[in-house]
Protein backbone atom coordinates (compact mmCIF):
# COMPACT_ATOMS: atom_id res chain seq x y z
CA UNK A 1 0.00 0.00 0.00
CA UNK A 2 1.28 3.49 -0.87
CA UNK A 3 2.17 5.74 2.03
CA UNK A 4 -0.74 7.95 3.07
CA UNK A 5 0.58 11.46 2.66
CA UNK A 6 -2.13 13.04 0.48
CA UNK A 7 -5.46 14.27 1.75
CA UNK A 8 -7.48 12.88 -1.16
CA UNK A 9 -5.96 9.42 -0.73
CA UNK A 10 -6.51 9.58 3.04
CA UNK A 11 -10.18 10.47 2.61
CA UNK A 12 -10.65 7.45 0.37
CA UNK A 13 -8.82 5.29 2.91
CA UNK A 14 -11.19 6.43 5.68
CA UNK A 15 -14.17 5.61 3.47
CA UNK A 16 -12.74 2.12 2.96
CA UNK A 17 -12.34 1.71 6.72
CA UNK A 18 -15.93 2.86 7.29
CA UNK A 19 -17.30 0.28 4.85
CA UNK A 20 -15.34 -2.58 6.41
CA UNK A 21 -16.45 -1.61 9.93
CA UNK A 22 -20.02 -1.21 8.75
CA UNK A 23 -20.01 -4.76 7.38
CA UNK A 24 -18.24 -6.24 10.41
CA UNK A 25 -20.06 -4.53 13.27
CA UNK A 26 -23.36 -3.22 11.85
CA UNK A 27 -24.26 -5.86 9.23
CA UNK A 28 -23.83 -3.15 6.59
CA UNK A 29 -26.97 -1.30 7.67
CA UNK A 30 -25.52 2.16 8.26
CA UNK A 31 -26.14 4.68 5.51
CA UNK A 32 -22.76 5.98 4.40
CA UNK A 33 -22.10 9.54 5.61
CA UNK A 34 -19.91 12.15 4.00
CA UNK A 35 -16.53 11.60 5.63
CA UNK A 36 -14.56 14.79 6.17
CA UNK A 37 -11.14 15.73 7.53
CA UNK A 38 -11.40 19.04 9.37
CA UNK A 39 -9.97 20.63 12.48
CA UNK A 40 -11.89 19.62 15.59
CA UNK A 41 -10.09 21.35 18.49
CA UNK A 42 -12.43 19.81 21.06
CA UNK A 43 -12.49 16.20 19.87
CA UNK A 44 -10.89 13.52 17.74
CA UNK A 45 -14.05 13.29 15.66
CA UNK A 46 -17.75 14.02 15.42
CA UNK A 47 -20.94 13.14 13.59
CA UNK A 48 -23.69 15.62 12.89
CA UNK A 49 -27.11 15.02 14.36
CA UNK A 50 -28.75 16.28 11.17
CA UNK A 51 -28.13 15.24 7.59
CA UNK A 52 -26.17 18.34 6.66
CA UNK A 53 -24.83 17.26 3.26
CA UNK A 54 -26.87 17.20 0.06
CA UNK A 55 -25.64 14.55 -2.39
CA UNK A 56 -27.66 14.58 -5.62
CA UNK A 57 -31.21 13.94 -4.47
CA UNK A 58 -30.31 12.58 -1.01
CA UNK A 59 -29.00 13.98 2.25
CA UNK A 60 -26.32 12.52 4.50
CA UNK A 61 -24.80 12.90 7.92
CA UNK A 62 -21.24 14.17 8.25
CA UNK A 63 -18.61 12.02 9.99
CA UNK A 64 -15.45 13.97 10.65
CA UNK A 65 -12.00 12.80 11.72
CA UNK A 66 -9.89 15.55 13.27
CA UNK A 67 -7.21 16.80 10.89
CA UNK A 68 -4.77 17.42 13.71
CA UNK A 69 -4.96 13.84 14.99
CA UNK A 70 -4.78 11.79 11.79
CA UNK A 71 -1.31 10.47 12.58
CA UNK A 72 -2.26 8.70 15.78
CA UNK A 73 -1.75 4.91 15.76
CA UNK A 74 -4.18 3.44 13.24
CA UNK A 75 -6.05 1.49 15.92
CA UNK A 76 -6.85 4.76 17.73
CA UNK A 77 -8.12 6.39 14.53
CA UNK A 78 -10.24 3.32 13.77
CA UNK A 79 -11.63 3.39 17.32
CA UNK A 80 -12.62 7.03 16.76
CA UNK A 81 -14.34 6.07 13.51
CA UNK A 82 -16.18 3.21 15.21
CA UNK A 83 -17.18 5.48 18.12
CA UNK A 84 -18.83 7.88 15.69
CA UNK A 85 -20.48 5.00 13.83
CA UNK A 86 -22.12 3.91 17.08
CA UNK A 87 -23.63 7.41 17.27
CA UNK A 88 -24.95 6.96 13.71
CA UNK A 89 -26.47 3.62 14.69
CA UNK A 90 -28.16 5.19 17.70
CA UNK A 91 -29.49 8.05 15.59
CA UNK A 92 -30.93 5.60 13.05
CA UNK A 93 -32.62 3.55 15.80
CA UNK A 94 -33.75 6.53 17.88
CA UNK A 95 -31.62 5.49 20.84
CA UNK A 96 -30.97 8.45 23.13
CA UNK A 97 -27.26 7.85 23.72
CA UNK A 98 -26.18 11.35 24.85
CA UNK A 99 -27.35 14.35 26.84
CA UNK A 100 -26.04 17.76 27.98
CA UNK A 101 -25.80 19.13 24.47
CA UNK A 102 -24.62 15.78 23.08
CA UNK A 103 -21.48 15.83 25.23
CA UNK A 104 -22.41 13.31 27.94
CA UNK A 105 -22.38 9.68 26.77
CA UNK A 106 -24.77 7.52 28.75
CA UNK A 107 -25.01 3.79 29.47
CA UNK A 108 -26.95 3.21 26.27
CA UNK A 109 -23.96 4.43 24.32
CA UNK A 110 -21.66 2.26 26.44
CA UNK A 111 -23.77 -0.82 25.76
CA UNK A 112 -23.83 -0.27 21.98
CA UNK A 113 -20.12 0.56 21.86
CA UNK A 114 -19.06 -2.49 23.83
CA UNK A 115 -21.08 -4.72 21.49
CA UNK A 116 -18.77 -3.48 18.77
CA UNK A 117 -15.28 -4.03 20.17
CA UNK A 118 -14.79 -0.66 21.86
CA UNK A 119 -13.36 -0.24 25.35
CA UNK A 120 -15.16 2.66 27.04
CA UNK A 121 -14.17 4.31 30.29
CA UNK A 122 -16.10 6.79 32.39
CA UNK A 123 -15.36 10.48 32.88
CA UNK A 124 -17.72 12.54 35.05
CA UNK A 125 -17.77 15.35 32.50
CA UNK A 126 -18.50 13.32 29.37
CA UNK A 127 -19.75 9.97 30.64
CA UNK A 128 -18.81 6.74 28.84
CA UNK A 129 -16.89 8.49 26.09
CA UNK A 130 -13.22 7.75 26.77
CA UNK A 131 -12.54 5.35 23.91
CA UNK A 132 -9.82 2.84 23.10
CA UNK A 133 -9.67 -0.26 20.88
CA UNK A 134 -10.13 -3.73 22.36
CA UNK A 135 -7.79 -6.60 21.40
CA UNK A 136 -10.62 -7.88 19.16
CA UNK A 137 -10.64 -4.62 17.22
CA UNK A 138 -6.84 -4.57 17.00
CA UNK A 139 -6.88 -8.09 15.58
CA UNK A 140 -9.44 -7.03 12.95
CA UNK A 141 -7.28 -4.04 11.98
CA UNK A 142 -4.26 -6.32 11.54
CA UNK A 143 -6.32 -8.77 9.45
CA UNK A 144 -7.36 -5.89 7.18
CA UNK A 145 -3.75 -4.75 6.79
CA UNK A 146 -4.59 -1.17 7.73
CA UNK A 147 -1.56 1.00 8.38
CA UNK A 148 -0.92 4.32 10.11
CA UNK A 149 -1.79 7.58 8.36
CA UNK A 150 1.46 9.51 8.13
CA UNK A 151 0.04 13.00 7.88
CA UNK A 152 -1.82 15.46 10.07
CA UNK A 153 -2.46 19.15 10.31
CA UNK A 154 -0.08 20.93 12.70
CA UNK A 155 -2.29 22.74 15.13
CA UNK A 156 -2.51 23.44 18.84
CA UNK A 157 -4.70 20.71 20.32
CA UNK A 158 -6.97 21.81 23.12
CA UNK A 159 -9.35 18.92 23.65
CA UNK A 160 -11.87 20.89 25.65
CA UNK A 161 -14.99 18.95 26.49
CA UNK A 162 -18.35 20.40 25.55
CA UNK A 163 -21.40 20.03 23.37
CA UNK A 164 -22.53 22.24 20.57
CA UNK A 165 -24.85 22.62 17.64
CA UNK A 166 -22.41 21.20 15.15
CA UNK A 167 -22.78 17.55 16.07
CA UNK A 168 -21.91 14.87 18.57
CA UNK A 169 -18.31 15.24 19.69
CA UNK A 170 -16.70 11.87 20.31
CA UNK A 171 -13.55 10.29 21.64
CA UNK A 172 -12.62 13.21 23.87
CA UNK A 173 -10.03 11.22 25.77
CA UNK A 174 -6.95 13.46 25.57
CA UNK A 175 -6.20 16.41 27.84
CA UNK A 176 -4.56 19.60 26.70
CA UNK A 177 -0.82 19.14 26.21
CA UNK A 178 -0.95 15.35 26.41
CA UNK A 179 1.59 13.35 24.46
CA UNK A 180 0.60 11.20 21.53
CA UNK A 181 -1.04 8.00 22.72
CA UNK A 182 1.10 4.89 22.57
CA UNK A 183 0.13 2.32 19.98
CA UNK A 184 -1.82 -0.76 21.13
CA UNK A 185 0.05 -2.90 18.61
CA UNK A 186 3.70 -3.70 17.92
CA UNK A 187 5.40 -3.32 14.55
CA UNK A 188 7.93 -5.94 13.48
CA UNK A 189 10.33 -5.35 10.58
CA UNK A 190 12.71 -7.61 8.72
CA UNK A 191 16.27 -6.18 9.04
CA UNK A 192 17.12 -7.59 5.62
CA UNK A 193 14.30 -6.75 3.18
CA UNK A 194 12.19 -4.34 5.23
CA UNK A 195 8.95 -6.36 5.19
CA UNK A 196 6.81 -5.41 8.19
CA UNK A 197 3.84 -6.79 10.13
CA UNK A 198 1.87 -5.78 13.21
CA UNK A 199 0.88 -7.87 16.22
CA UNK A 200 -1.16 -7.21 19.35
CA UNK A 201 1.38 -8.96 21.58
CA UNK A 202 5.06 -9.87 21.69
CA UNK A 203 5.81 -12.63 19.16
CA UNK A 204 8.80 -14.40 17.62
CA UNK A 205 8.36 -14.14 13.87
CA UNK A 206 10.58 -14.92 10.89
CA UNK A 207 10.42 -13.25 7.48
CA UNK A 208 9.40 -15.92 4.96
CA UNK A 209 11.39 -14.24 2.18
CA UNK A 210 14.70 -13.85 4.00
CA UNK A 211 14.35 -16.36 6.85
CA UNK A 212 15.58 -13.61 9.18
CA UNK A 213 14.08 -12.93 12.62
CA UNK A 214 11.91 -9.80 12.48
CA UNK A 215 12.63 -7.08 15.02
CA UNK A 216 10.38 -4.71 16.92
CA UNK A 217 10.71 -1.16 15.63
CA UNK A 218 9.49 2.15 17.02
CA UNK A 219 7.18 4.26 14.86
Amino acid sequence: MKELTRCSRTAGYLEKIFRALNTKYFDGELAEPVITIQSTPRAYGHVTVGKVWGVKDTTRHELNIGAGTLNRPIEETVATMLHEMVHLYCLAHEIQDTSRGNAYHNKRFKAEGEKRALHLEYDKRIGWSVTSPTPELCDFIIEQGWTDINMSRHEFLSINIGGGNKGKDGNTDTDEGAEKKKSSTRKYKCPCCGNSVRATKQVNIICGDCMERMEVVEK
